[in-house]
């Protein structure tokens, strides 16, 4: 299980939990490191000190390393970024937008920067700014989605940039890891199996929406203004819709989905909350411990691999 991406990150296993907003916190993240993944704090639209206190309830519960997802639309990125500094943490990963006028500061404080990309032009561009490492993220994940599948888009990252890849979207067990290294990948990102991971704080009725799910029951809201999000579908997703195709406004449709995340995440409001989930959610039968899911990844892919010798 060595890559270049384990001796980067000074990880176990070559599994990075999604950096996903509301979900991915101080529970969640250490649990993951502890376990010999790559655990994520998900800063989302959080303000800085937040993203401060968490990192340190995370060292409180591992000291395996860690790191921060930055969302550079946050309006606090900046003072995100240099609390990533400030606090020592070691890897951060990057998305919806260029995280360039951050690199050299992170580079001087020995911080590993690891975007998430859509393509290969910007993998391409993310490399010559210096990233460590890019999350090749297709759109079968749960979230904001780019336009290509992740078959399509690892392959082509790999063959288009020298840093390590990580593979993202549509993987949520070992044959998928097994799968991405197949492409070429190093490593995979994982965020739905870790949506119902026992130490993750979702609501139980967001869970157990996940575990119900069946493969086709996610769908893309946001096409038509160009900020498409994959998430289970409710009633939220069908009136969000028939607005959408009836040509409602951008911002008609963002003041309906206006704190619907936290609805779901907190309050376990599965009718109007957005219940983001990828397509992989069908998979998932039961909740279970981050090492757990980890471990029983690791076994399955190292078990394909070894049939094949």
């Amino acid at each position: 299980m060595k890559t270049r991406i384990t001796e980067l990150l000074g990880i176990t296993y070559p599994v990075i939990q999604g950096g996903m907003a509301w979900v991915a916190e101080y529970h969640l993240a250490s649990a993951v490191s502890e376990a010999g993944g790559m655990g994520l704090i998900g800063a989302g639209g959080a303000p800085a000190e937040f993203v401060r206190e968490q990192i340190k309830k995370t060292k409180e519960n591992t000291e395996n390393p860690f790191g921060v997802n930055i969302m550079l639309m946050n309006p606090e990125a900046d003072a995100i970024a240099r609390v990533v500094v400030e606090e020592g943490v070691k890897v951060v990963t990057t998305g919806a937008g260029n995280p360039g006028k951050y690199m050299a500061m992170w580079k001087d404080a020995g911080v590993k920067v690891i975007p998430v990309v859509a393509s290969v032009a910007m993998a391409k561009m993310m490399e010559r700014a210096g990233a460590d490492a890019v999350v090749a993220e297709g759109m079968e994940s749960g979230g904001h989605i780019g336009q290509l599948t992740t078959m399509a888009l690892v392959p082509q990252v790999v063959d288009g940039v020298k840093i390590p890849v990580i593979a993202a979207g549509g993987i949520g067990d070992g044959r998928g890891l097994a799968a991405a290294r197949m492409l070429g990948a190093e490593a995979v990102q994982i965020g739905t199996r870790f949506v119902v991971a026992k130490e993750s704080i979702v609501h139980e009725n967001y869970k157990k929406k996940i575990i119900a799910a069946k493969d086709i029951d996610s769908e893309v809201t946001g096409m038509s203004h160009g900020h498409p999000v994959r998430q289970l579908r409710n009633q939220m997703t069908r009136e969000y819709l028939k607005l959408e195709k009836g040509g409602a406004s951008f911002e008609a449709l963002e003041q309906l989905t206006l704190g619907a995340l936290r609805k779901a995440v907190v309050e376990g409001d599965t009718v109007n909350g957005t219940l983001m989930a990828g397509q992989i959610a069908g998979m998932i039968g039961k909740e279970q411990t981050c090492a757990e899911i980890i471990r029983e990844i690791v076994d399955q892919c190292e078990g394909l691999f070894a049939k094949m010798q």
